[in-house]
């Protein structure tokens, strides 16, 4: 098969992003499939004198391996691109993936795990993997999300959050901590701050001001970290995560050994059975398909409290969804060749 992985994009989480496409590029490869991978923003600019074909035979950018310590400053990435034209499609993407017999979605975050990109293919009518439209776009909405499945599964109390600066003042005041504050429409935990008291609170939403003032404040839940994946309708065995200090921010994911990772994790087996139906209804009450991973916090009391679902989990060398798929003896190229197979059997509604 001709495979376009496409993956960067105008996103908080592009190098994250990068660091999928390039080991998803290097797995189709090894199965024989003529892949190339692009940068969804940049486009043939990282590539300078080929051809849309030319990719499919091209290395991938050795610094596109490993993900950055921290996230990128998407002004100083706007300013790098050569090509004057708009949008987020760069220079001749979109005649790469026309030319494809599917694209894999190595997109994280607002650009490309939004729905965004999704409508775009299907009115084009490129085959892509992962979930739809809709159910990314309901899904990337952390509020919208919890509003759909607040009866299906335990969620902590939550508020939506619109404000500028000017607002702060009263929203610390009005606010009980301990508390989680979040971007509505971020991942990777870019953005997000466990606030103990009113002043980390404040520092919190004065830095949330450059995320779009638009934050869900959530009752903190103090508790082990379980995450649970969903392929093709098959339930994942958890993955508990223990950050080696601090919680699980965007360095613990990427950064090797900051985090110990147990997968499965250790739970009874009436647990399991519980955080595995919780994670199969939110699946279902979105309408997401092929691929998923939900997180969850198991309180000191047993309770599991569902936080959120991602629809183009991490493909990274430190990611969870293919440390599940392994723990259920699925390997990483075979994880990739799954998801294609399943998003081809999809009908898409364009």
């Amino acid at each position: 098969m001709k495979i376009v992985v496409l993956a960067g994009g105008l996103s908080p989480e592009r190098s994250v992003s990068l660091s999928s496409g390039v080991k998803v590029t290097e797995a189709l490869r090894g199965l024989g499939h003529q892949t190339a991978l692009v940068d969804m923003y940049f486009g043939l600019e990282d590539y300078p004198g080929l051809e849309c074909d030319d990719l499919y035979a091209a290395r991938s950018p050795e610094k596109w391996r490993k993900v950055d310590r921290q996230a990128p400053d998407l002004e100083a990435v706007k300013a790098a691109r050569r090509w004057q034209g708009k949008g987020d499609f760069g220079p001749g993407v979109l005649e790469l993936c026309q030319g494809a017999d599917i694209v894999f979605l190595a997109l994280h975050g607002q650009c490309g795990e939004d729905g965004r990109v999704q409508a775009t293919f299907d009115l084009l009518g490129i085959p892509y993997t992962g979930s739809g439209y809709l159910g990314s776009a309901i899904a990337m909405d952390k509020d919208l999300t919890k509003r759909l499945v607040k009866d299906l599964v335990n969620t902590p109390a939550w508020s939506l959050r619109s404000y500028t600066a000017r607002d702060i003042d009263t929203l610390v005041e009005a606010t009980e901590v301990p508390c989680v504050v979040k971007p509505v429409d971020s991942g990777s935990s870019i953005g997000v701050a466990i606030a103990y008291d009113k002043q980390a609170l404040r520092s919190a939403l004065e830095e949330g001001l450059g995320y779009g003032g638009r934050c869900v404040l959530e009752r903190y839940v103090k508790g082990r970290e379980i995450q649970v994946g969903v392929l093709d309708g098959e339930v994942l065995p958890p993955i508990e995560i223990i950050p080696r200090e601090g919680f699980y921010d965007y360095e613990n994911k990427y950064q090797p050994g900051a985090a110990e990772e147990v997968c499965p994790a250790p739970l009874t087996r009436e647990q399991t059975a519980e955080v595995k139906m919780a994670a199969a209804a939110v699946f279902a009450a979105l309408g997401l398909g092929v691929y998923s991973r939900a997180d969850f916090i198991l309180d000191e009391q047993g309770t599991f409290w569902f936080l959120e679902i991602n629809t183009l989990p991490g493909m990274t060398p430190t990611s969870l969804m293919p440390q599940e798929a392994a723990a259920a003896g699925t390997d990483y190229p075979t994880l990739c060749q799954h998801i294609i197979d399943s998003s081809l059997r999809l009908e898409r509604k364009a």
